[in-house]
């Protein structure tokens, strides 16, 4: 298995033999499906009905699944806000940085000190393929809140000097994955207009954005898997080696 997508609100779950992976940190269900004649596997970030809030994910146990089923890449699929008015609902792009302002685990290096370069946190193998295969979709800064609230006027204001979408899902698990070797890359799916660039944020609308999306959000995802290179040129293995002291 090459590829596994960790997908949230709004893309539907592939069909396939449904696994529990045992990790440290529990278990994580995952099913494993067909895309273009190979074996993909699906995270459902929220869990099995949509239930976790994002500050509740068990990151380190959805990252540490897909290394433990001998995953190379990580695709991943976020739901954000817009801080810029060009991005409308709809629209699909390409996480290139991110800023955290979360407060959760986002390392799996507690015993030892381990510096993980992040000079180019998304694999730039993953950028290209998840650009072309969403048409061209540009690249952005992801921003990542804690959640569950949503930002006020006043934050996306000052978010948008620095970032061009905000979302609560992120991070940690783009650093997590460099940790574990693994190549990430994040396919970002706008359902709304951040606070203050519309008038109101209702909550039923934001998810009707997201479901609309979801049969272009599959396709691109599978393209990009499509396109994928069969062995990696890339550095995103080799961060733990150059990170120990």
């Amino acid at each position: 298995m090459r590829v596994v997508v960790i997908g949230g609100t709004g893309l539907a779950a592939w069909e396939g033999e449904a696994l529990e992976v045992d990790t440290p940190y529990g278990q994580v269900p995952v099913r494993v499906a067909k895309s273009g004649g190979e074996e993909v596997g699906f995270v459902a970030r929220h869990g099995e009905g949509h239930r976790l809030p994002p500050h509740r994910i068990n990151y380190r146990a959805n990252i540490d699944a897909a290394a433990r089923l001998g995953a190379e890449r990580v695709l991943a699929v976020n739901t954000v806000g817009a801080l810029r008015r060009e991005l409308g609902p709809g629209s699909l792009a390409v996480a290139k940085d991110y800023v955290d302002l979360s407060a959760r685990p986002g390392t799996f290096h507690d015993e030892e000190v381990v510096h993980i370069d992040q000079s180019a946190p998304y694999c730039p193998e993953l950028r290209s393929a998840l650009a072309r295969a969403a048409g061209g979709a540009p690249e952005v800064v992801y921003l990542c809140t804690q959640g569950p609230r949503l930002e006020t006027p006043a934050e996306i204001r000052w978010m948008g000097t620095f970032a061009d979408v905000v979302g609560m899902t992120g991070y940690p698990e783009v650093a997590l994955a460099r940790e574990r070797g693994l190549c990430y890359g994040s396919l970002c799916v706008v359902s709304n207009l951040a606070a203050g660039l519309q008038a109101r944020l209702p909550i039923a609308e934001v998810l009707e954005a997201s479901r609309r999306a979801g049969p272009r959000v599959r396709a691109a995802v599978e393209q990009a898997i499509a396109d994928i290179p069969a062995r990696r040129a890339c550095a995103c293995a080799d961060a733990v080696r150059d990170g120990k002291l």
